[in-house]
């Protein structure tokens, strides 16, 4: 068996490689900045929702508590006219990067500990390179990019960013499964 202080390099080295990458493929290579969309009266929308006194959160309008509410009759004209759409709100004030940045490596070692949880319950000290990497690899794959679908699905992401971030997922997934392939007991 792998012991667990030999998966914490690799566990490591994988979550500064997936934030580099990333970083990269974000900032330098700008495909996902067409994902979202400017409303073309975003100053009115804007005003609407502050005079709402709207707080941090996701909304969905038109919103309906319950199925049954849903389908009366005011409910169905809501539906009809539209806009349907699922809303997030952050708080008020300048976007901190800081906080985002340390996040997302917090969250790429805890995606790189999952999948040598994976690894660590499944392969033993000495397995091939590619036996690592199958196994770290789809792990890591499910933990960075299969809840896109979901929300393709239920909140209306539209599927070509799902595909990106299907892509995206499929790259971190593959510096992960390398690094342990690379890294892994022998």
């Amino acid at each position: 068996m792998v012991a667990w202080s030999q998966l914490i390099l690799p566990i490591l080295l994988s979550g500064v490689l997936v934030f580099v990458v990333s970083s990269v493929m974000h900032t330098v290579l700008k495909y996902h900045h067409r994902d979202v969309k400017k409303l073309s009266n975003e100053d009115d929308v804007r005003a609407a929702i502050r005079k709402g006194n709207a707080t941090a959160g996701m909304y969905f309008i038109p919103y309906c508590a319950d199925h049954k509410e849903m389908k009366s009759p005011e409910g169905m004209r809501k539906l009809e006219e539209g806009p349907i759409g699922l809303l997030v709100l952050r708080p008020a004030g300048p976007i901190k990067m800081g906080s985002f940045l340390v996040q997302w490596v917090a969250y790429a070692l805890v995606v790189s500990a999952l999948a040598a949880y994976v690894a660590h319950s499944t392969l033993q000290s000495g397995a091939t390179y590619l036996a690592v990497f199958r196994v770290v690899g789809a792990s890591a794959w499910l933990a960075y990019a299969w809840q896109s679908p979901s929300d393709s699905i239920w909140k209306g992401q539209p599927w070509p960013v799902t595909i990106k971030v299907l892509l995206d997922g499929l790259v971190y997934a593959a510096l992960t499964a390398g690094a342990f392939g690379w890294l892994w007991p022998r």
